[in-house]
This record gives structure tokens, sequence and C-alpha cells, in this order.
């Protein structure tokens, strides 16, 4: 079963030039919402039924030379102890990108135990001109029964 919103993660690396290109700071509160109803892919768990979740987060921007860099301050850690910690998102030119490496819980039904597979994410989410940020979350899991990709789109609004 997905976890808290798992958009937990590290930062990537971007352009001096990129970094300049953000259209504005990504900072205050934000509602961020995994809309796992509306999951795709090709691993059997994107087939699970699931209702949409998410939670309310914090985030401050900080720009170097280098890169803006979206960093989440406060809110509620992930139910799935292997998201790393704290969530970085940075600015690539035109969104928010992340991406992260650790264990997905493939759930196998009532009464059975969760297994545990190494797994990839990424999420971007881009600035619409209403206020909020939307995109996709992508994880590709690389082994066991849950194997394949899982695709979902996330948004954030300001809260």
């Amino acid at each position: 079963m997905l976890t808290a919103v798992a958009t937990i993660c590290a930062a990537g690396v971007v352009s001096p030039a990129s970094a300049q290109a953000a259209p504005q700071a990504w900072n205050g509160r934000y509602q961020m919402v995994t809309y796992a109803s509306q999951k795709a892919g090709t691993s059997p768990a994107s087939r699970q039924k699931e209702n949409d979740f998410g939670a309310t987060f914090t985030l401050s921007t900080g720009c170097s030379t280098a890169a803006c860099v979206a960093t989440v301050v406060d809110g509620p850690a992930p139910s799935n102890p292997t998201i790393p910690q704290p969530t970085r998102y940075t600015w690539n030119g035109s969104e928010w990108a992340t991406t992260y490496d650790w264990a997905w819980d493939c759930f196998l039904g009532d009464g059975n135990q969760k297994k545990w597979s190494p797994a990839t994410s990424w999420a971007f989410y881009a600035p619409q001109p209403d206020g909020s940020l939307r995109g996709t979350w992508h994880t590709d899991i690389a082994q066991g029964p849950c194997r394949g990709s899982v695709v979902m789109p996330v948004a954030a609004f300001p809260a």
C-alpha cells in the first residue's frame, strides 16, 4: 500500500541558468495531494484500489548560483521509514523536480505480509496560473510481486 505523500526525497542538480529561471520561490504552507484513485502503470500495485491521500507541508526555497531548492521544513513524516528526509525539490527551469530511492511496501492482500522491494521515484510539480502546482509522481519497482511502474497525478495547493 502506498504511504503518506511520497515526495519525500533528495534533490537533483540543475544548471545555473535553469535555477535563475524559477518563476517564483515555493514558500509557505501547501496541501499536497497524491491522486492514488487515478494511478496507472505496469505494476500489479497500479491496479489495487486506493483512495487519494495528502497532507499539509511547509516549504522554504533557497537559491544559490547553482540551483534553487525548495525544502519541506514542516509537515508529517512519511509512514514508510525508507523514504529519505527532508523532502527537497530542485527547479529545472520549468518545474520543481525530485528523485529518490526507497523500498516499496507491496500489499499482498489481507492476511498476507507485505513484501518490501527496491524502488526509485521521481515527481514533478509545475506552477499553474492559479498558484497551485500540478504534476506526476512516477515509481519504478525493481523486483518482487509488485515489480513494474506506478504513475499518479499530484498537486499542491496553497493552504
